[in-house]
């Protein structure tokens, strides 16, 4: 019933803080948020974990960017709809088995759309994402914070915020499953090699190849994983 109490990170410290604010009445639907430079010296944490913050605080549907004009909290946080669904997510093993399920019929399209519809700014930032990830890879890490970024960027290249947002709640879901399964023996080595042939096709605007990679790819994780 009880399970050990993990460490959260910086970001994770920072999104619990604005939510709060938010519950709290602090923060208003329609409130701008103050500019990053002054949010990050006001939690003292480096602009790239306040980055991380908002992000996973905008795919949550708690704050929503407005190109040019900043950062505002949304009108209705999008969680309040999407709970129900981590709500019903086990942490046994049978409730993980159906949610990789879900996964393959959902990830492979997320793919298939990413390869159509990536930014040259979104296939840069994959790159990025990639590159840190090998060199955690290599050092002996598992590298598991980039790997979910990677599905994350994904997730945001197809420009669908539905999508976004119900997958956000179910990569959260998979914390622990990703724990584990990047602990296997080589699987860092396998995922990273998977992403940058998933990246490829992106690049080359190959879609259904795209989608048949991600499928292996996942299918790859089940195996290792139950």
């Amino acid at each position: 019933m009880f399970k050990p109490i993990k460490k959260t990170k910086i970001y994770e410290e920072i999104v619990s803080k604005v939510k709060n604010m938010i519950e709290d009445g602090r923060l208003h639907p329609g409130d701008q948020l103050p500019a990053e430079r002054e949010l990050s010296e006001t939690f003292k944490v480096s602009r790239s974990s306040l980055r991380e913050a908002l992000r996973t605080l905008e795919s949550q549907g708690f704050l929503e960017s407005r190109q040019g004009n900043g950062t505002f909290v949304a009108r209705q946080p999008i969680e309040d709809l999407v709970n129900p669904l981590a709500a019903v997510i086990l942490a046994e093993k049978d409730g993980q088995m159906e949610l990789f399920e879900m996964r393959r019929l959902v990830e492979p399209n997320i793919a298939f759309l990413a390869a159509e519809r990536a930014t040259p700014e979104e296939i840069e930032e994959l790159e990025e994402i990639l590159g840190v990830q090998a060199e955690r890879v290599a050092r002996g890490e598992t590298g598991t914070d980039f790997d979910k970024r990677f599905h994350d960027t994904l997730v945001k290249a197809t420009k669908n915020s539905i999508l976004i947002k119900i997958m956000n709640t179910v990569m959260d879901s998979l914390a622990e499953s990703r724990d584990k399964y990047l602990q296997v023996e080589g699987r860092p080595e396998k995922s990273l090699l998977r992403h940058s042939e998933i990246l490829d096709t992106i690049k080359a605007g190959d879609k259904k190849r795209a989608a048949k990679i991600m499928r292996e790819h996942l299918v790859d994780i089940e195996n290792d994983l139950f």
